[in-house]
């Protein structure tokens, strides 16, 4: 599509060749985005006549088009579940072996379970965390028991500021406090801003829970992001005059 995937965009790269410009979400772009891939991962798991699960949810398969809008692409590795096929059995799902990208695909799977729609939920939590923290779940420092999950959850509620994404930070107050924090006319620095943070991160842990009966589902996940974006976009009306 027109403006290339997510991945272009949350790890921008130039050659020789091209003019040095860095591409960059902003925070608002980002949480747009996520709402996009929402809104098609509940279309898929609840609208279709026949349930599909993509099994492979990741930058790189997320691609935006001349708006800016999010799509779900690539379903090489997806799988409908037809009424026969939704209790098929655990050994018939092992011997596909796993399904989907180290760092994305659900615990489960490498432990034999079927697929499932949950899959795709942690999946998508871990996209979500990877958004608004700028780190790839394989990330080097994510070794000895250390995950994005734990890293993230380790931060919350206080910390927030520390593992945010710093090009979403103005760069004045990158590596500064909570307190110094405002970025553009949005006035993010606000208290409801940062509680509208929390609770993104909060969705991205709880859809990356490690049980699976744990995590969200994806109506519930776009009730909640819708919310919250609005929420957002309350403030900045009253902070530009606009009643």
């Amino acid at each position: 599509m027109e403006n290339g995937s997510l991945e272009d965009w949350l790890y921008p790269s130039t050659s020789m060749n091209e003019p040095k410009t860095i591409r960059n979400l902003n925070f608002f772009q980002r949480v747009k985005v996520a709402i996009d891939v929402a809104h098609a991962l509940e279309y898929l798991h609840h609208r279709c006549e026949t349930p599909i699960i993509h099994c492979d949810l990741k930058p790189s398969n997320i691609l935006l088009d001349e708006e800016m809008v999010g799509h779900i692409s690539d379903f090489g590795l997806a799988k409908m579940l037809s009424g026969d096929e939704l209790n098929y059995s655990a050994n018939e799902s092992s011997s596909l072996g796993l399904r989907g990208t180290i760092g994305y695909a659900p615990p489960e799977y490498g432990m034999g379970s079927e697929l499932s729609t949950n899959g795709d939920v942690y999946s998508y939590g871990i996209l979500l965390l990877e958004m608004l923290t700028g780190k790839r779940p394989t990330n080097e420092r994510f070794k000895e028991g250390l995950s994005l999950h734990n890293f993230v959850k380790a931060a919350l509620p206080n910390r927030v500021v520390e593992i945010i994404d710093p090009i979403l930070l103005p760069e004045s107050v990158r590596g500064g406090t909570v307190a110094d924090i405002t970025l553009n006319e949005n006035n993010l620095g606000n208290d409801e801003y940062l509680q509208c943070l929390n609770s993104i991160f909060k969705i991205g842990l709880t859809c990356s829970a490690e049980s699976p009966s744990e995590r969200m589902d994806m109506s519930d996940v776009v009730t909640k992001l819708s919310s919250i974006r609005d929420k957002l976009l309350r403030p900045t009306r009253l902070y530009r005059g606009i009643r």
